[in-house]
């Protein structure tokens, strides 16, 4: 068996790990990359594998960055199964829709803006009719549940606790009359959080693909942070602000609606300010997966249970309203009324939740709450560690409202959870892979892993490949694999580089424009641009040049270089 790593190797998104045993192939996961326009450049890239060949697909949940290039895979040949849990298949329906949209309207603007710079037309990654078109491979199945995928492969899925309908995925694999047993944590949840059950603790596996995303930090406790939300939100509306939260719209974005619907309940002494008080769910997608998670009952932990059994609709309170027009979101900016606002998307990449920030960055009355993760390269990772100012719209955006990061609220497991996680294996499992973190968080865990349990674990870099038998594991070319891994880490600063000299060009050239009657001359005008150009012709040619020494020191011949150009971004 085989394990080619081709995504989410080298940071946190686009989960995808292509599984090789003899005549088959499957993937498990098909995620999207997401982050600054070097993240978002590795989506158009080819795969590194046929998706022809493909059998099937086993998806772990369904965030975007875990299910988002499956419409790219069907649209570039595969008509395999997507095996998934039925709480997932429910949300793939509106996150794939959603996303082929995002794609579409992405591209228009794009091109809109290309037109007048004389510049060729772009393709969207997907379309919403591909995304249609994905949804007829989806196959639901439910939790513990066996299914034999063919005659050599078969998987159960297990709950991990992290959104609605998340999966542990144990895969048994049958080589020469041997099984080993793989299993693929997904993304785990964190303990006793509500709504969701715990993750399921698995007892024995061969080998293991596990996140790593808080794998050097630990959270605050959870009842912290909903102390802390309370005192935000009742802070800064005394003060006459907006508290605008940025939430994934599927897992945090019903967390907090639990959570709200417990402070009107339970905080009787604030009950006269609380009343005042709207809260706005400002996200079709999250209306619809609020439905959904309604809907599926069925997998809400016993807490959760209790509070329906009571007649008590934990996913809705009094204030509570769900806006889903675009005339109902832009009118909670012209409405001065304090209030909470909550909108997608959660790393501030796209969606609602831009407007609500060109809106509430600049006013010092308001709060700007994150709860959930800010992978590098966001608007919201920048925000979070300190932005002055942020481009908006074309528009510099001072960042005077009160910034507070409640990672309280995480859906993911922190470092204690996913160590006693790794460590509730009663056989020690032959290869433990780190995968869906950032460098220093994957080395962190490798070590603690190593100090506490006394076992190496391999930190995954780039598109790694790994064989393996039921006795060890072993690196296909170990040396040069991980030299590529290296490369592809090298490449990508150079290109996350270009892409903030692009961003900063864009900014300065804005803000002459705007000087233009302010007392600049023309003449300085055309001096500043010049200046920018020079800028950018050299940082590019910086880029290709540290890119061509690394493929000079590396690839030795003809064909080795075609193949990293196949596996490589750039």
């Amino acid at each position: 068996m085989k394990i080619q790593f081709a995504g989410a190797a080298s940071g946190v998104t686009g989960s995808c790990h292509h599984i090789t045993s003899g005549e088959h192939q499957i993937l498990l996961d098909c995620g999207q990359f997401q982050g600054g326009k070097a993240q978002e450049a590795l989506n158009y890239e080819e795969f590194p594998f046929n998706p022809a060949e493909i059998e099937c697909v086993v998806l772990s949940h369904a965030h975007i960055d875990h299910c988002g290039r499956l419409p790219l895979l069907v649209k570039r040949g595969f008509k395999g199964k997507i095996y998934c849990t039925d709480a997932t298949a429910d949300l793939l329906d509106i996150m794939l829709k959603d996303s082929g949209y995002i794609h579409e309207k992405e591209t228009e603007w794009q091109n809109r803006k290309g037109e007048r710079a004389g510049r060729e037309m772009v393709e969207p990654l997907y379309t919403f009719e591909d995304a249609v078109d994905t949804l007829q491979y989806v196959e639901p199945v439910r939790y513990d549940q066996l299914i034999e995928i063919n005659d050599s492969m078969k998987i159960v899925f297990n709950d991990a606790g992290h959104i609605l309908g998340s999966a542990i995925v144990e895969l048994w694999v049958t080589e020469d009359d041997k099984e080993s047993k793989l299993v693929f944590s997904g993304d785990l949840g964190v303990q006793g959080r509500p709504i969701l059950r715990d993750p399921t603790m698995i007892k024995k596996a061969d080998f293991v693909i596990m996140e790593s995303t808080y794998g050097n930090r630990l959270h605050p406790a959870n009842e912290a942070s909903l102390k802390d939300l309370l005192e935000i939100v009742l802070n800064t509306t005394k003060r006459g602000g907006n508290v605008v939260i940025p939430s994934f719209a599927v897992g945090r974005t019903q967390e907090l609606i639990f959570e709200f619907n417990r402070f009107y309940n339970e905080n009787k002494e604030f009950r006269e300010e609380l009343d005042k008080i709207k809260v706005y769910i400002d996200s079709p997608m999250a209306t619809n997966a609020t439905e959904i998670f309604e809907k599926n009952a069925q997998v809400f932990d016993e807490e959760t249970k209790d509070y329906i059994l009571k007649g008590d609709n934990p996913l809705d309170f009094p204030n509570l309203e769900f806006t889903r027009s675009s005339e109902e979101s832009q009118a909670l900016n012209s409405d001065p009324t304090p209030k909470v606002i909550i909108s997608a998307s959660g790393m501030c990449e796209a969606g609602r939740i831009r407007h609500h920030l060109k809106h509430n960055l600049w006013n010092k009355n308001n709060s700007i709450v994150f709860v959930g993760y800010q992978a590098e390269g966001t608007l919201g990772r920048a925000i979070v560690e300190g932005a002055e100012s942020v481009s908006l719209f074309g528009e510099d955006i001072a960042v005077n409202a009160e910034i507070h990061n409640l990672e309280g609220f995480s859906g993911h497991a922190d470092q204690n959870g996913l160590f006693a996680w790794i460590a509730s294996f009663e056989k020690v499992p032959s290869k433990v892979f780190l995968v869906h973190g950032e460098e220093e968080s994957k080395e962190a865990f490798a070590e603690l892993i190593k100090e506490k349990l006394g076992y190496e674990s391999v930190v995954v870099r780039g598109n790694s490949e790994f064989e393996l038998d039921m006795e060890t594991a072993k690196l296909v070319n170990y040396s040069e694999a991980n030299d590529e891994g290296v490369l592809y880490e090298e490449v990508q600063k150079v290109r996350k580089q270009i892409s903030n000299v692009h961003s900063d060009i864009e900014r300065i050239l804005y803000n002459a424009n705007l000087a233009m009657g302010k007392g600049i001359s023309e003449e300085q005008l055309v001096e500043i641009k010049n200046i920018v150009q020079e800028l950018e012709k050299a940082t590019i040619n910086l880029g290709t040049a540290v890119t061509e020494r690394f493929a000079e020191r590396w690839i030795a011949d003809e064909e080795k270089e075609d193949e990293m150009d196949r596996r490589l971004p750039g």
